[in-house]
This record gives structure tokens, C-alpha cells and sequence, in this order.
């Protein structure tokens, strides 16, 4: 038996960070949205008992390092399945970006495993095992718009933002997330107001919601990387209605509503920025997205 499996990107609207936890993460409270970006997961039953894991990306790990081969891993060892599966990635998210990309391919697989392996396990039961790989692959489990607190394995659903056009700009770097939360300092982060961004999303007010749109890990990134902050400035300057980085980064995201002014500022970024991207805001639940 052979599944597709749809992996899309998320972004965060508003990422806050309240404290250090005992466990040594730190306490986070997000609100984050799929986008219509996407990585495409297949996965082909074997007869053997292994994990194959296949990538075009040489950045992206064929072994025990990739998320989308641990999810496969602890799945088999928790239901004592004895048969295998290829999983091949087609990759479209960029790596180490601050978009999830290898958290949702773990959520895909999770998901589709589920039905190959005949499972029947809840899209909740499925998010719990996947906070045990990693702090984003419980929200791509559900997918859509939630706000994640915790360490982000905590979901509360929201309704999808007003729909509008997402540009994202990543330069030619990757940006350790252990290293940018390495470098922040507690007591000087400006704190999101989480509970207006949340209300302009149930409200479906635009406006407010690229009034609250807000990062508390910006300012460490961007002294980690300027070039990061020359992309948001640039962003900006070209008349996205609003602009933030995603995660730790490095890439930086645009919301758009109207469509005339998207060329210009797709084009205007291409000018000086590698990997560029114009989709739409998702913001739905991809738990079925096969």
C-alpha cells in the first residue's frame, strides 16, 4: 500500500516566551497558522522490518537525525509493529528556516503511519506522541491555527485568519533555535500581547491582526544575523501590511491582502534574497490532507 502525505509550513503570527522550565525548556506561548506551502511525504508499506527515509535535499538527514524517521521509530515501538516503510520526502520547505518543515514532516507520517499501519488512534493521541520528538510536531499534527503553549505541545484551536497573501524571504543561512534561545535574555524581551492577536482572529480583523503580529525572538536573531533584519526592513519598505520573522528564523514573512501589490514586493526581494515564496494563508486543519 502506497500514501501521500501533505505537509505544509507553519508561521507564527505572535510567538512569546515566558520563562525557563525546569526541564530546561523554555515556557512559550505561539500562535501559529499553516500556510499553502508544503512538503509531500510518501509512504510505501515494506514487507522487511525497517525504516528507509529518501530525500532529493542533501541537507535534509536520511537516518535517525530526521524527525519524519523518529516519528515512524516510536510508532513502531509503542504498537510493536513488525513491518517497515519507505518514506520519501519531496521537499519544498526550506531547511532550518523557523517554518516547521521537519516538525510537519513528522506530523505527516505520524498521520499517514496511522492508516497504513491501521492504527485508529485520535488526531489527539497522535499529537501527544508528537510532542515527544519534537515541540512543533504536536500543532502539525492538528494543523490549522491554535495558539501552543508549553513547550508547544499544549493546543487550543483557533479559527482561520482572514485569507490573504503570505510572502517569505529566507537568506542563505540556517539558524540553530538552540542557540538563538541560548542568547535571549529573560528579562528583556518586549512581550506580544497574545490575547489581542487572538481576538483579532476571532474577530477576522486584518488590521489588527498585522497590528499585534509580534516576535520576542526577533531582537536576538537579529543580533545574531542582521542580514535577517535587513530582509524584514526591505519587506517593509516594499508595502507588505505587515512583516515578522518566523520561529527563530531566519526567514521573515509578509502579510498581503491586496494581489496588485504583490508582485512588486516578491520581485523587489528576489532582487537580493535566494529563496522566495508567494502562497496563500492556509490556516485550516490538515488532518486529513492525504
Amino acid at each position: 500500500m502506497r500514501l501521500l502525505v501533505k505537509a505544509p509550513a507553519k508561521i507564527n503570527l505572535s510567538l512569546d516566551v515566558l520563562g525557563k522550565r525546569n526541564d530546561g525548556f523554555h515556557e512559550v506561548e505561539m500562535v501559529m497558522t499553516t500556510i499553502d506551502l508544503a512538503d509531500r511525504i510518501e509512504l510505501v508499506e515494506k514487507k522487511t522490518d525497517e525504516i528507509i527515509l529518501n530525500s532529493q535535499n542533501r541537507f535534509v538527514p536520511d537516518d535517525r537525525r530526521n524527525l519524519a524517521y523518529q516519528a515512524a521509530e516510536v510508532l513502531k515501538r509503542k504498537f510493536a509493529i513488525k513491518q517497515g516503510v519507505d518514506i520519501t520526502i519531496d521537499k519544498t520547505i526550506p531547511v532550518a528556516a523557523g517554518l516547521a518543515g521537519g516538525s510537519s514532516d513528522a506530523a505527516a507520517t505520524l498521520r499517514g503511519l496511522n492508516q497504513l499501519w491501521g492504527l485508529q488512534l485520535s488526531v489527539e493521541e497522535l499529537a501527544e506522541i508528537g510532542s515527544e520528538i519534537g515541540s512543533d510536531v504536536s500543532f502539525c499534527v492538528h494543523g490549522g491555527t491554535a495558539i501552543a503553549r508549553g513547550r508547544g505541545e499544549k493546543i487550543t484551536k483557533l479559527p482561520a485568519p482572514p485569507n490573504c497573501w503570505v510572502i517569505l524571504a529566507k537568506p542563505e543561512i540556517g539558524v540553530s533555535t538552540a542557540d538563538v534561545y541560548r542568547n535571549l535574555n529573560i528579562e528583556k524581551i518586549a512581550h506580544p500581547n497574545t490575547k489581542e492577536i487572538v481576538q483579532a482572529i476571532e474577530n477576522q480583523a486584518y488590521d489588527k491582526i498585522c497590528t499585534y503580529m509580534a516576535n520576542a525572538l526577533e531582537d536576538v536573531t537579529f543580533s545574531m544575523y542582521p542580514e535577517v533584519l535587513h530582509i524584514k526592513q526591505q519587506m517593509e519598505k516594499f508595502g507588505a501590511d505587515a512583516v515578522l520573522m518566523s520561529g527563530s528564523g531566519p526567514t521573515v514573512f509578509g502579510l498581503v491582502q491586496h494581489e496588485s501589490r504583490l508582485n512588486r514586493i516578491y520581485n523587489g526581494l528576489r532582487g537580493f534574497c535566494g529563496q522566495v515564496f508567494a502562497v496563500r494563508m492556509l490556516g485550516e486543519s490538515s488532518e486529513n490532507s492525504y
